[in-house]
Formats: C-alpha cells, sequence, structure tokens
C-alpha cells in the first residue's frame, strides 16, 4: 500500500465519522440566521481578581465515593446555561470556577449568545455576560454577579486517569427539568482527536462510554473522588455510547491564562484538517515517517491553500516544533496567531520533504 492510498482510507475510517457524525452536545431550537459580532462580548478588556478554579488536593489514602455521593458533592458546582441566539435558543452546562461568579463551559455553548441565563441548583436564576473565550479549545468562561454561596467545583488530574477507570458525566441533558441527569460509565481511551472543519480539531480528549446528549455540553466529567477531570463537549451519533470530554488540564491551562493574563490574542488560522499518523497506520500504509499529521481538509481559501499545501501531505514540523500528532499543530497555533510566519516541513508522495510557507491568518466566521 502506498501514500496514495492515504486519503481515502483515512477518509473513510476517520474523516467521514467526524465530519458527518459528530454532533456537540448542546439544544438548540428556532430557526433564522446568525447575526454575530466577534469583538462583541463584555468585559474583555477589564481588569479581574479572581480565584483561580481550585486544585486537586486530595491524599493518597482518600477513599472513592459511591456515586449518590459524588453526585450530592458536584450537582452544587454544576449549572444551567440557557442561550437566546438570533436563530433561536441554547441550552448548556457550566461548572463553578469561583466563589466571585465564574464559570467555565463550552464556546459552542455560548457563541453568538444575545443573552445568557444561569440557573444554579438552589433555584436561583441569574443572567450573565460572556467573560473570556477560547474557540481553539472550545472553553469559554461566562461571569455572572451579586451571587452568593457559589461552590467551585474541585478539578482533578486528566494525566492521572487509566483506561477503565469509572467516571460520572453531570449535565442538563436535552434541557430537561428536574435537575441535572447524571451518567456512570469508565474511562473509555485516552488523547482522541476529533476532526472537525479544516482548522478545527479538538485534541488530547477522554473518550468514555458514560451517556452524553444534548444539553450536557459544558458538564463536568467527574473522576470517584468527586474530582473534575474532563469537560463534556461532543458524542457520535452511530455506535454505542461514545462520548468525549476535554482534558481538564488543558482546561485549566486555559482557564488560568484567561482570568490572569486577560484576553489573548485568538490562535493563528492555517486551515488544514486531517487524522494523526500514527506507527501502527505508518506502517500499514508504507510510509517514510513514524508519526504527523496526515491533511486531509484543505480550506481553500486559507493559508494553507496559499502555501500549496496538497492532500495526502505528512506535517512533521512547524517552524521548530516536532509534530507527532493534531495535538502538537492545535498547541502551536495556540501560540502563534494571525500575522505569524510560520515554515512548515511536510512529507509528500512518500519521499520528498517539502518545505511550505504560511503567513497565520484570523480564524474565518462560518
Amino acid at each position: 500500500m502506498t501514500l496514495s492510498h492515504l486519503s481515502k482510507l483515512l477518509n473513510i475510517t476517520f474523516v467521514a465519522i467526524a465530519l458527518m457524525i459528530v454532533t456537540v452536545s448542546c439544544v438548540t431550537s428556532g430557526t433564522g440566521e446568525i447575526s454575530s459580532d466577534s469583538e462583541n462580548f463584555a468585559s474583555e478588556t477589564d481588569a479581574t481578581s479572581v480565584v483561580i478554579p481550585t486544585p486537586v488536593s486530595r491524599d493518597s489514602d482518600t477513599l472513592a465515593l459511591g456515586t449518590p455521593e459524588l453526585v450530592e458533592l458536584l450537582t452544587p458546582s454544576v449549572v444551567q446555561i440557557a442561550v437566546n441566539l438570533n436563530r433561536g435558543q441554547g441550552v448548556g452546562t457550566g461548572v463553578v470556577l469561583d466563589a466571585e461568579g465564574l464559570i467555565l463551559t463550552n464556546w459552542h455553548v455560548v457563541e453568538d449568545a444575545v443573552t445568557i441565563t444561569v440557573a444554579f441548583e438552589d433555584g436561583s436564576i441569574a443572567e450573565a455576560e460572556l467573560f473570556r473565550r477560547d474557540p481553539q479549545l472550545d472553553l469559554a468562561i461566562v461571569r455572572v454577579e451579586g451571587q452568593t454561596g457559589l461552590k467551585p467545583a474541585i478539578f482533578g488530574d486528566s494525566d492521572a486517569l487509566r483506561i477503565g477507570e469509572d467516571v460520572v458525566a453531570i449535565g442538563h441533558a436535552l434541557g430537561l427539568r428536574g435537575g441535572p441527569t447524571v451518567s456512570k460509565g469508565v474511562v473509555s481511551a485516552l488523547d482522541r482527536t476529533i476532526v472537525g472543519e479544516a482548522g478545527g480539531d479538538l485534541t488530547g480528549l477522554v473518550q468514555t462510554d458514560a451517556a452524553i446528549n444534548e444539553g450536557n455540553s459544558g458538564g463536568p466529567l467527574v473522576n470517584m473522588f468527586g474530582e473534575v477531570v474532563g469537560i463534556n463537549t461532543s458524542k457520535i451519533n452511530i455506535g454505542d455510547r461514545i462520548g468525549f470530554a476535554i482534558n481538564i488540564n488543558a482546561a485549566k491551562t486555559a482557564a488560568y491564562s484567561l482570568i490572569a493574563q486577560g484576553p489573548l490574542p485568538p490562535p493563528g488560522f492555517l486551515g488544514v484538517g486531517g487524522v494523526d499518523v500514527t506507527r501502527a497506520l505508518a506502517r500499514a500504509l508504507r510510509l517514510p515517517v513514524g508519526e504527523g499529521f496526515g491533511v486531509t481538509i484543505i480550506d481553500p481559501d486559507s493559508p494553507a491553500a496559499q502555501a500549496g499545501f496538497e492532500l495526502d501531505d505528512i506535517i512533521v514540523q512547524l517552524n521548530e516544533t516536532e509534530v507527532t500528532r493534531g495535538q502538537d499543530l492545535t498547541e502551536f497555533l495556540r501560540e502563534h496567531p494571525s500575522g505569524s510566519d510560520v515554515k512548515i516541513t511536510v512529507v509528500r508522495d512518500s519521499q520528498f520533504l517539502v518545505t511550505l510557507q504560511a503567513t497565520l491568518v484570523d480564524r474565518p466566521e462560518r
């Protein structure tokens, strides 16, 4: 098998699934056009003094909780988020970050929201404003004011997760009345990548078979010590109980930066999508490299297209950064905003090392 088979094989086994059946878990209703103003979100330049998300501090001899006790512990830290959009309404979930009113959720839950309303476990309701956002990681922080008695969640260490470990997903599935929905499962896999539109891959995800449904977006995936280890973000509709959560270490890093430093420049946009070239895949396809990122999507109006990218190119280096998987590309773009010049090394036609030059741009509105 040669490199010419790469696009066909990868498109069949990865891209078709990712693009056609991966759905974000946010309930929406109504129709109409979306009117967005990417700069119209409140307080993005305000300085603030907040308590950072509570880190894990349990002892090594701490006993695991039963599911009912875990739910009782976490429920006060889980909120329902309702948004009004120009096209209708949406419902998602959030996690309380601090007692001052900061709440972590998915960016796709509040993107283009005209109003944001937060409902708390005690029955109180408050209007919220978009405080910070990280579209590349699909995270956002909203802020409520004047709300007392908030209980921040305890954040764990997703690097310590083991495949097969029990986890619980908590969220407002389908926007149903009567409090959050709880589902239990295991960590099915680690370090997963969801291939979306060009430049929209989510990487480093935790896969779980705990049921994640529409409305769960932004809610916590919790280990049996009551520690948040992921932020639920999406599911695959074909197959049984295949859901994904943003690993909490990546989410914590983003939250700390957004809170402490204020708004960061948005990540640069290259305009490619694809799949990880693992050692097993490279061996099966007889590729000349052991690892990399195989390009199966090129945005026709992107820097990648202008730089001369071709389908089946395998990205192996960005400037001086080695690329072994999609997460390397994602992290590189997060650190290089629009206007950054990038030298890209790719393997082409199974034998040539080709150097491309691209200047990153702002992510286009869709």
